[in-house]
């Protein structure tokens, strides 16, 4: 079911109706939560339930296992041989959902590499491929339920036993097939206590989805047909239109998928639940590294907490904290799919932060930029033009079909950019782009544009509401041009 579909708009108040007026009890909320879920996730392919039902009963009873395990400490008296077992258990949980995370997104991948390999070593492999369709949003519950247990194992958690609060944790609707990636220490604790309607934070919420709606409909459902030309026909372009193409394809993946991270985490505030904030203004970052503290922050903190820093992290030489920082990005290309773009994607990005760590330049900011002041000074804007086009050679690379596609796309672009003028028209597109930026400028130092403080334009009621009639406006003006979300694939 899609954000920016009629169904959902039928779906969210029938639910939000039956949750906080007949479904009042903790227990009975849960169990209607993990129905809603259920339903709402069903409604791609009901098949595909029973794989985030069985990812949801193995990590439940790993956390519990691991529990039994260490309980037994006193009684034999043999803390390595306990720990021993817990790390089993937690290593069998991994591999469970791994393998089915596997063969669902990466075997057939996998397969014609290694018989493309063999291939040139005259060596003739005819193994079976699948012919399985890629579950919606798998990567993104697998990583979460994986948390868990591991957090579990590192005594930051307690196991629960509460079945149905756990599994509601795990197929919560909003962030369910696309996140943000939530940590059980932060969503689990809000299903295991009672929640009482607040009509400030239902609001709130209600102003943070309209702004998801207006980034995915009006701005990256309209940008998309033109990216998908550009794409379609990229060695017909001249190097201006093609790197225009780059841009607008980074307005669209941005206001898609932040689009839709304000839509669930507005979405989640109606029925009482915090997420975590999974985007913080990336583009107006002065580097690389702040932009990956900006951007899917519930991803890039994961990868951080439970793969570079596993590694080493930081805490040792120079080169094994670039080996680390290139493993964990080799990994996080891998993770957005079944494809060697993906990977020179997260290499691409790995090799640049390795720079910014090789050569020190600071990168840690304590604020966004131009904190307390309505414009940036010129080394900043300077920071941030770099960046931007740093970002969006990234996305021309990961957006491409095919290595081979990213380098002639790249090359094209910079050998035939003073060939003529554009013939694209898609400049009114980058003017929206840039338009949808300059609003979230003017807001950047709240947790969302539309969120309420004292002070500013949105204080007055009659500024907000004209706001608000102007975007109802315009996502209904624009509603038919539709896609999906680009981030469902993964």
């Amino acid at each position: 079911m899609l954000f920016n579909s009629i169904e959902f708009l039928l779906f969210l108040p029938i639910v939000f109706l039956l949750y906080w007026f007949v479904f009042k009890p903790l227990k009975l909320q849960n169990l209607f939560v993990v129905v809603a879920s259920y339903l709402f996730y069903g409604w791609w392919d009901a098949r595909f339930l029973v794989l985030i039902a069985f990812t949801s009963i193995c990590s439940y009873y790993s956390g519990i296992f691991i529990k039994k395990v260490r309980e037994r400490t006193v009684a034999e008296g043999d803390n390595q041989k306990i720990e021993r077992r817990a790390r089993w258990i937690v290593a069998a949980n991994i591999t469970i959902n791994l393998l089915i995370l596997g063969i669902f997104k990466y075997y057939n991948f996998f397969l014609e590499n290694f018989e493309a390999l063999f291939a040139q070593l005259g060596i003739k492999l005819s193994w079976p491929t699948l012919k399985i369709i890629l579950p919606v949003g798998i990567s993104f519950y697998t990583f979460q339920a994986l948390s868990y247990t591991i957090d579990v194992y590192r005594k930051k958690l307690e196991p629960t036993k509460d079945v149905i609060a756990f599994f509601a944790f795990i197929s919560f609707f909003p962030q369910l097939v696309a996140g943000p990636i939530e940590r059980a220490t932060n969503l689990l604790p809000q299903f295991l206590k009672s929640r009482t309607f607040d009509y400030v934070t239902a609001v709130d919420g209600c102003r943070q989805m309209l702004w998801g709606f207006v980034k995915k409909i009006v701005v990256a459902d309209q940008i998309a047909p033109i990216v998908e030309n550009i794409w379609n026909n990229y060695q017909t372009y001249n190097g201006i239109s093609l790197f225009i193409g780059g841009v607008l394809f980074t307005f669209q993946i941005y206001c898609d998928f932040s689009g839709y991270s304000n839509i669930a985490i507005g979405t989640a505030k109606l029925f009482g639940f915090n997420l975590m904030r999974n985007f913080d203004n990336p583009y107006f970052s002065r580097s690389i590294p702040e932009f990956w503290r900006r951007w899917h922050i519930s991803l890039t903190t994961w990868f951080r907490d439970y793969i570079y820093f596993p590694l080493g992290g930081s805490r040792c030489g120079k080169w094994k904290i670039i080996r680390n920082v290139l493993i964990v990005w080799a990994i996080s290309g891998l993770w957005h799919g079944a494809n060697w773009t993906f990977v020179a994607w997260g290499l691409y990005h790995g090799f640049l932060l390795a720079f910014y760590n090789l050569f020190s330049i600071n990168t840690k900011y304590e604020h966004i930029v131009a904190y307390g002041r309505k414009l940036p000074n010129i080394k900043e804007l300077l920071q941030m033009g770099l960046t931007f086009v740093l970002a969006v050679i990234g996305w021309i690379i990961f957006r491409a079909e095919s290595i081979g596609q990213a380098y002639h796309y790249l090359r094209n672009m910079v050998t035939k950019a003073l060939v003529n003028v554009t013939d694209l028209n898609g400049e009114k597109f980058v003017v929206l782009g840039f338009a949808m930026l300059i609003f979230e400028w003017i807001f950047r130092e709240r947790a969302h544009e539309f969120q309420m403080k004292e002070n500013g334009a949105l204080a007055y009621r009659g500024v907000r509401w004209a706001l608000y009639l102007i975007f109802i406006f315009l996502c209904i003006r624009f509603s038919g041009t539709k896609s999906d979300f680009i981030y469902f694939q993964f």
